[in-house]
């Protein structure tokens, strides 16, 4: 495979819609598009201009038949997404009506695009960096406004910026011991010296600071796991739907109605929380039951959230006490459901001596008391701690934190190296490190494969 060949694909879900797009990406995208559109104005479509729409027909002329009719868009390199000459044909959203129009595309010379390939050729043509073309795909897999203002912000460069920013500090400091290396009669060995002590340990905090905002930032991007358990009937399946804010779990008084595990998406004061309405933990024979249950329990130890649901109009039973022992040591939010019936402070009372360290909240799913309190705890639980809620950047990747965290490692040895007086020599070592892995973060320093797994993650077409 390489860059001079010409790709194409269908760039819209699969599916009936009121429109379909086929992209073509390459040096030949408008020779091909020549080949199988005519417009209506008779205008050849290697002469349109860029960025423009022109209305026509899409022929076979192989077999002598109209394909469908719609639009052509040509975008010229290198002012196009890809910096290479796109053309996009905007036809009917059918399934066959697409499948035709990029079988055309192929048989003419293009080759069905890998997935995630269009970004890539942005990436390697310099239209965009490694962290903006991963926020393309956050952006497409957004759940919530917070979510996508993350992506976007990173789209944009905000986050790139950064990290360039202190590569930009660490090269300079490599240039002034370097010449400290190469001129040692001109005895500017110890300022230079003394000088990258100080900037690293501002560097250094920096991108602590930065890393902080990690675990945000994670949550806002993939959605925070939050298993509610609880014995059956206590109103799992109710806090689901309130939370949802829509029936999507089924609640009847039947004990053990939930048999398997429900998960869903909610969007939580602008945080995106993947929901686990897991089976009520109780000891039973029935074999898909009891299935459930094991389920149940194993989803406490992957949860970074547990919303452990109490019956607060009745005093607690050995069930209960076996979801306390459960959520011992853990994230977990005690929820005491049906506070419209005017109980549940005995309840409260008896959770406070097994766990007293653990946050309470009185709810009703009946008539939704209680829910913004929840919900409050869940936005104060993300953000607490990193950044003023919402605004800011955020480092949304584990990749990227993990080279931040190995970029720190480094300026640790360079802090290291300095206090021991070592030869500056020696320093450059650990600030080139420093500077490659911040490089791989925007793609600077990366290796191929890296590359090629990033953009398999993508969805094809785009």
């Amino acid at each position: 495979m390489t860059q001079d060949d010409t790709i194409s694909a269908i760039a819209t879900a699969v599916g009936e819609g009121g429109i379909g797009i086929i992209r073509l990406s390459g040096e030949n995208s408008l020779t091909i598009a020549s080949q199988i559109f005519e417009p209506k104005n008779g205008s050849n479509v290697i002469d349109i201009p860029s960025h423009r729409v022109t209305y026509g027909q899409i022929v076979d002329h192989e077999k002598d038949c109209v394909i469908d009719e719609g639009l052509l868009l040509t975008m010229h390199g290198p002012h196009s997404y890809t910096r290479e000459d796109v053309v996009e044909f905007h036809c009917h959203g059918g399934a066959m009506a697409m499948q035709n129009v990029l079988a055309l595309t192929l048989k003419c010379g293009a080759r069905l695009a890998e997935p995630g390939e269009f970004t890539k050729r942005a990436f390697l043509n310099g239209r965009l960096d490694l962290s903006q073309a991963q926020a393309v795909i956050d952006i497409i897999r957004s759940k919530t406004d917070a979510s996508l203002r993350m992506a976007i912000g990173h789209l944009s460069g905000e986050f790139s910026d950064k990290v360039r920013g202190f590569r930009h500090d660490i090269l300079q400091m490599i240039a002034h011991l370097e010449a400290a290396i190469d001129f040692p009669e001109d005895d500017i060995d110890e300022v230079a010296t003394d000088s990258a002590r100080e900037q690293v340990v501002h560097i250094k905090e920096e991108i602590e600071a930065l890393l902080s905002t990690a675990k945000t930032g994670k949550v806002l991007r993939d959605g925070l796991e939050t298993a509610i358990i609880g014995k059956p009937n206590v109103g799992k399946s109710s806090l689901l739907n309130a939370m949802l804010r829509e029936t999507r779990a089924i609640v009847t008084d039947i004990p053990g109605t939930t048999r398997d595990i429900i998960e869903e998406f909610a969007n939580i004061g602008g945080v995106p929380l993947k929901i686990i309405d897991t089976a009520g933990i109780r000891a039973t024979d029935d074999t898909v039951e009891k299935i459930g249950v094991e389920k149940a329990r194993s989803y406490v130890d992957r949860a970074d959230l547990i919303l452990a649901l109490f019956d607060g109009s009745s005093n607690l039973d050995h069930e209960d006490e076996e979801i306390l022992s459960l959520i011992k040591g853990r994230k977990a939010l005690i929820v005491i459901n049906k506070s419209d019936l005017n109980a549940g402070s005995t309840v409260k009372e008896s959770i406070n001596k097994e766990l007293p360290n653990h946050e309470i909240i009185h709810l009703s799913t009946v008539n939704g008391a209680g829910m913004d309190a929840l919900e409050e705890y869940i936005v104060d639980l993300v953000y607490s701690g990193t950044v003023e809620q919402k605004e800011g950047v955020f480092v949304n990747s584990v990749r990227q934190a993990e080279l931040l965290r190995k970029a720190c490692t480094h300026l640790d040895e360079v802090l290291n190296t300095i206090d021991q007086e070592m030869s500056p020599d020696f320093i450059v070592i650990d600030l080139r490190s420093a500077w490659e892995k911040l490089g791989e973060i925007t793609g600077d320093t990366v290796g191929e494969d890296i590359i090629d797994q990033i953009f398999s993650q993508f969805c094809i077409g785009k």
